[in-house]
């Protein structure tokens, strides 16, 4: 069974914090490259930070410094601690595996709930 559940969202002012939550089932999580997405109202999904199996990162330009992508193999989990958050930032977050290049999101057939942010200035 295909799993991503997405938590942990919520509204904050700028410069808060939330910590997003991913829990995703083993035939997802494997061992594959997981990222976060970030789909802003009325736009297109993209990823902001992904992580490799063994730990390795990278971060959108706008997302560097700010947000910190974290793993647990064993739980199947990922997670996302955003920071000094911005009114940008605002939108439906989203777990999913990740390519290792380039940041638009790929046409997957599933996708989870995900988790909203609403950040107010």
């Amino acid at each position: 069974q295909v799993q991503l559940v997405e938590s942990g969202g919520g509204a904050v002012q700028a410069g808060g914090s939330l910590r997003l939550s991913c829990k995703a089932s083993r035939n997802i999580f494997g061992f594959n490259t997981m990222g976060w997405y970030h789909q802003p109202p009325g736009e297109e999904r993209e990823l902001v930070a992904r992580i490799g199996p063994n730990g390795h990162t990278e971060y959108i330009e706008s997302a560097e410094g700010r947000f910190i992508i974290s793993r647990d193999n064993q739980e199947s989990a990922i997670y996302l601690q955003l920071n000094d958050l911005k009114p940008e930032d605002t939108g439906v977050y989203f777990c999913n595996t990740a390519l290792n290049f380039g940041w638009r999101a790929p046409r997957y057939e599933f996708w989870g709930q995900g988790t909203q942010v609403t950040v107010s200035a």
